[in-house]
């Protein structure tokens, strides 16, 4: 199924079904933080829209349907990656893999990328640890989640 996706660029007009996915891929994380105003989960459409001013956005398609989405901005030389989701159902075929790598190809101009994810997000962890990226530092949010912000060199990026 996964060779059947197609990612490329994301429009404006992809925004919504984006939003819906965003919102149905950090059920595990609220879940698992026991917190449901995760900042993916409490994004407005507008501002979601806004962001496509200033990011690269990506989007995985089956077809007509956004199944993942990815998105990134280069800050003084650092490439700031986020809100990478794949559709629950396909999940553990490479798609976030995939999307990450395109991701990065597409924000020249950095040095390094960085990501984050919650510190109990252990399917996360290893998927970066895997691509390369190393912990550089843990930001506590809340009682119930710390962030957890790893760091790739742009020259390791094939």
């Amino acid at each position: 199924m996964g060779q059947n996706v197609r990612i490329g660029a994301a429009d404006v007009s992809d925004a919504e079904q984006i939003l819906k996915l965003q919102y149905l891929c950090y059920q595990g994380e609220a879940a698992l933080y026991n917190d449901y105003g995760l900042a993916p989960l409490t994004q407005s459409l507008e501002s979601l829209t806004a962001e496509f001013a200033t990011h690269v956005v990506l989007v995985a398609r089956l077809g007509d349907e956004v199944v993942g989405s990815v998105r990134g901005v280069v800050e003084d030389g650092v490439a700031r990656i986020g809100r990478l989701v794949v559709h629950p159902r396909l999940q553990g075929h490479g798609l976030g893999t995939r999307l990450l790598h395109a991701v990065e190809a597409k924000l020249p101009g950095a040095t390094s990328y960085e990501l984050f994810t919650g510190h109990r997000s252990e399917d996360n962890l290893r998927l970066y640890a895997r691509l390369g990226y190393a912990e550089s530092r843990v930001e506590r949010i809340g009682p119930r989640l710390s962030l957890v912000y790893l760091t790739k060199s742009a020259a390791l990026a094939a």
